[in-house]
């Protein structure tokens, strides 16, 4: 879709504005078809024009069970994914009679910003105000699922701030990339045109987390740096590289991880259906961002406990006979950097052994929403 400002000229008259379209699939759970959805699209629908006038809003309802009970929430989110890009749609929102649960605890909603895919369990918002309280839960999921969290706290300015966010964020995602041109050219161009989508979805994700959710992952980065600290070799080592190997060392350590996580859980999405094409890339690039950060965020932490260890656990006189010179703090440092990519390394061996589930569960943080919904006060009529 080429969009046009309000005032460019085709045949020197002024053209209409061509607004932008985000085609919402509502997926519904067989026991949950009827007026009630019915009613909850339309209310949906009206909402979101109402707050963002300048954006054309389609929703689509589909019947889809997706899923055979019981399944876990990244089951739900992998279907729900597999029929946005089926059918063209920007964004998934799954309606399901099924109860949720984000880290074993139970929740109303949650959203998964990068897969576009949001899921509400309806059972779970109660039986007193279904109807409003759907509503309010669906609308905080779209704000969740581009990037912003909730309103409430807000001030006035903040709000506005928020919104204008949110409405550039859908006329990117609403407005079809310029597709006459190939590979790394067109990915330049989904990622300048869409920069301030892609850094919400990343911001979204909470990628600093990452690591905290790979257990194994960690136990091998901290094996791994343990033994480089008390081995004499790796001192002499980290001594003779000089900071340009071993800045290269941190970079090959850091992508080694990165290609371990996206590759090893099959996190990478390919073009099977050309009009899809720009989600695909999309979410590609956010998948990376998201993982490079979570990774760059562990190598940080890595070194931050390699410093300090080195120097409380390296006596000054051991250090120095076996580097054959004096030790300084640019010793220890050189140390504790070369120690970091070892212990990164050894990470990237740790996320093989990861199960894919682990993986995705921890690269697609779910943002829950609506976890208050039921308390939120009495019942609106309907």
């Amino acid at each position: 879709m080429v969009e046009l400002e309000v005032g460019d000229e085709v045949g020197g008259e002024a053209a209409p504005e061509f607004t932008p379209e985000i085609r919402v699939g509502v997926l519904v759970a067989p026991g949950l078809t009827g007026s009630f959805v019915e009613r909850l699209v339309e209310d949906v629908t009206a909402a979101l024009q109402e707050r963002h006038p300048g954006i054309r809003w389609r929703l689509e309802t589909v019947e889809d069970g997706l899923v055979e009970p019981p399944a876990e929430d990244v089951a739900i989110v992998t279907a729900a994914r597999e029929r946005l890009l089926g059918r063209t749609w920007d964004l998934v929102l799954c309606l399901t009679d099924l109860p949720l649960r984000v880290a074993r605890r139970p929740v109303v909603a949650h959203a998964s910003p990068l897969h576009g895919v949001a899921v509400l369990s309806v059972p779970a918002l109660g039986p007193v105000g279904l109807r409003r309280r759907a509503r309010d839960a669906v609308l905080r999921l779209i704000d969740a699922l581009l990037g912003e969290g909730e309103t409430a706290g807000l001030g006035h300015a903040e709000a506005k701030a928020r919104s204008r966010r949110l409405t550039r964020r859908l006329r990117e995602l609403g407005s079809d990339t310029d597709d006459d041109g190939e590979g790394i050219r067109f990915t330049a161009r989904v990622l300048t045109g869409h920069l301030r989508l892609l850094i919400g979805m990343v911001r979204a994700n909470r990628p600093w987390r990452l690591a905290a959710r790979l257990s194994r992952a960690v136990a091998a980065a901290g094996a791994a740096g343990a033994l480089a600290l008390v081995t004499s070799d790796i001192w002499r080592l980290a001594d003779a590289l000089g900071w340009l190997r071993l800045g290269a060392v941190a970079v090959g350590a850091a992508g080694a991880i990165t290609a371990a996580l996206i590759l090893g859980a099959g996190l990478w999405e390919h073009v099977k259906n050309p009009a899809m094409r720009q989600q695909v890339v999309l979410f590609n690039l956010a998948t990376t961002g998201t993982v490079l950060v979570g990774v760059v965020a562990l190598y940080v932490a890595l070194s931050v406990v390699a410093l300090p260890v080195a120097l409380v656990l390296i006596p000054d006189g051991l250090f120095a006979s076996a580097l054959g010179h004096p030790a300084h703090f640019r010793n220890y440092l050189e140390l504790a950097w070369l120690t970091s990519s070892l212990a990164t390394f050894g990470g990237a061996l740790g996320a093989g052994l990861e199960t894919d589930e682990a993986i995705l569960a921890a690269a697609y943080t779910y943002r829950t929403s609506a976890a208050t919904e039921r308390d939120a006060g009495p019942a609106a009529p309907e």
